[in-house]
């Protein structure tokens, strides 16, 4: 804010560049770590299904944030979106997914889960990124992974309409199937087929008014340095991309590292305390609420400010998609974990590390 657009000059000197992104990168990240910490916190305080939206949408608001900045650099940039999507499929449903079940099954081995609501994230995951990454490449007319002129508010809105029905559904009349099957704290009282009651043991005080208000203000207040430094991230990702001749990809991909560490982490702790469904819950829920909401964001954005937005995945993506979907429907059609699977995810996100350097 002190230096303005002068700063931008610093950038011709490699070292000072660095030293700029690097302080950039880390002030973003921890102000990301802040969000999450105090959405989590009004998440517990609030319940459901305030709580579930709350999380949700302060962690994509961030990704919508970065993904626009970039969208608005210097540099043309309509795949940002595409990128940062498919980038956060691969590193939470490969890389954090593999390493809770190998990492849990060492500890715990076999882990239980709650595989009928999996199934159903799964359901949505295929849904949701079909239309939005797969359907672009086939529409006739248009071609190079773009809808068509009236395509990006139908799909918006039924892609909006699909997620708040699968979170209202989630958090109201279907809740016991994304709990724990084998809970220790957690009673479930099945009232019908259809609804069920998560009793704890140890009941929430009051809430206090003012401590919502407090951790809403610190929330807000964590957002605004990402939305501030946004822009000098993007300016200086280009940069660095094209100064270094490196993939575009990785714009994508560092956008998904900067939104999904934090939750990522928690999803790796909960695995090795032998919580398997609350990281299931986090991993796939995070993307579900990735396509459903950011997909939206994105094309609405590109529609008012009259951008091109290319959400088609190339041939490899394509596969590399596929092959994600198959591998997870066959992971967790069962009901408990298996290390080698696990394993499995890992080198599938090797492949893809491999394929951003050397398509």
């Amino acid at each position: 804010m002190f230096f303005g657009k002068s700063i931008e000059g610093m950038y011709s000197n490699d070292f000072a560049a660095i030293g700029i992104f690097l302080l950039v990168l880390l002030t973003i990240i921890v102000a990301a770590f802040g969000v999450v910490k105090e959405a989590d916190e009004l998440a517990h305080k609030l319940g459901e299904p305030y709580g579930t939206l709350i999380l949700t949408l302060s962690i994509v608001s961030i990704e919508v944030i970065l993904i626009a900045a970039m969208m608005f650099g210097p540099e043309e940039n309509p795949t940002i979106g595409k990128d940062s999507i498919f980038s956060v499929m691969m590193i939470i449903m490969n890389l954090v997914l593999g390493l809770c079940i190998l990492l849990g099954g060492i500890k715990h081995g076999e882990q239980e889960y709650n595989a009928q609501g999996t199934l159903t994230y799964l359901s949505m995951i295929i849904m949701l990124g079909g239309i939005s990454m797969m359907l672009p490449n086939y529409i006739t007319g248009q071609g190079n992974g773009e809808f068509t002129a009236i395509q990006p508010s139908i799909i918006s809105g039924l892609v909006i309409v699909l997620y708040a029905l699968f979170l209202y559904f989630q958090v109201k009349g279907y809740k016991h199937l994304y709990v724990q099957p084998a809970p220790g704290n957690m009673e479930i009282l099945y009232k019908d087929r259809n609804k069920a009651t998560v009793m704890d043991e140890h009941e929430e005080g009051p809430i206090s008014m003012k401590e919502i208000v407090l951790r809403t203000l610190l929330l807000l207040a964590m957002i605004l340095p990402i939305v501030l430094l946004s822009h000098n991230l993007a300016v200086l990702v280009d940069h660095g991309i094209k100064a270094m001749s490196l993939p575009p990809l990785l714009g994508g991909v560092l956008i998904a590292i900067i939104v999904f560490t934090p939750e990522s982490m928690t999803a790796v702790k909960a695995a090795m305390n032998n919580e398997f469904q609350r990281a299931i819950n986090l991993c796939h829920g995070a993307f579900v609420s990735t396509v459903g909401l950011t997909v939206p964001a994105v094309l609405i954005i590109g529609l008012i400010a009259n951008k091109t937005v290319r959400f088609g995945l190339s041939s490899t993506e394509t596969i590399l998609f596929v092959i994600t979907l198959i591998l997870s429907m066959l992971s967790f059609s069962g009901k408990r974990t298996a290390p080698i699977v696990g394993i499995m995810h890992l080198v599938l996100f090797v492949v893809f590390v491999m394929l951003i350097f050397n398509p």
